[in-house]
């Protein structure tokens, strides 16, 4: 026996007559846990309950500010770009993929010309298909 396995069986001794008949336990004899010591759901993140969408369409690229407020605020945001022209709607996403970015939100497609654009608080699980194929 070597320096390091006295050591082990110095500090996390192994008993070599276990015997797993020992073990049995009834039914009745299995303790239930109460409340408090319930397992909690790990990776839900709870959302106050004044949390909001807000939906936009602009008109202008100068209503892009107004979107980028509400993310600050930590408030999901729906853009409808149907409105503008190509070159504003372009403009429109690149300020608030930059938003975004500054935030570490998420930014999304989820319908033509329509975008969601999320706080770093508020996950988005899923996909949208944006495919114009039916089968």
């Amino acid at each position: 026996m070597g320096v390091l396995d006295k050591m082990k069986n110095f500090i996390a001794p192994v008993d070599d007559d276990y015997d797993e008949e020992e073990l049995e336990v009834e039914e009745d004899e299995i303790a239930v846990p109460v409340k408090y010591e319930q397992p909690q759901t790990k990776g839900v993140t709870k959302l106050a309950s004044d949390t909001k969408m807000v939906l936009f369409e602009p008109r202008s690229f100068d209503e892009a500010e107004e979107v980028a407020k509400h993310l600050k605020e930590r408030r999901a945001a729906v853009v409808n770009l149907h409105r503008l022209q190509r070159e504003y709607a372009q403009r429109t996403i690149d300020f608030l993929t930059g938003v975004v970015f500054a935030l570490d939100g998420t930014i999304q497609k989820i319908g033509h010309n329509v975008i969601l654009c999320t706080p770093k608080s508020i996950a988005v699980h899923g996909e949208i298909s944006l495919d114009s194929d039916e089968e």
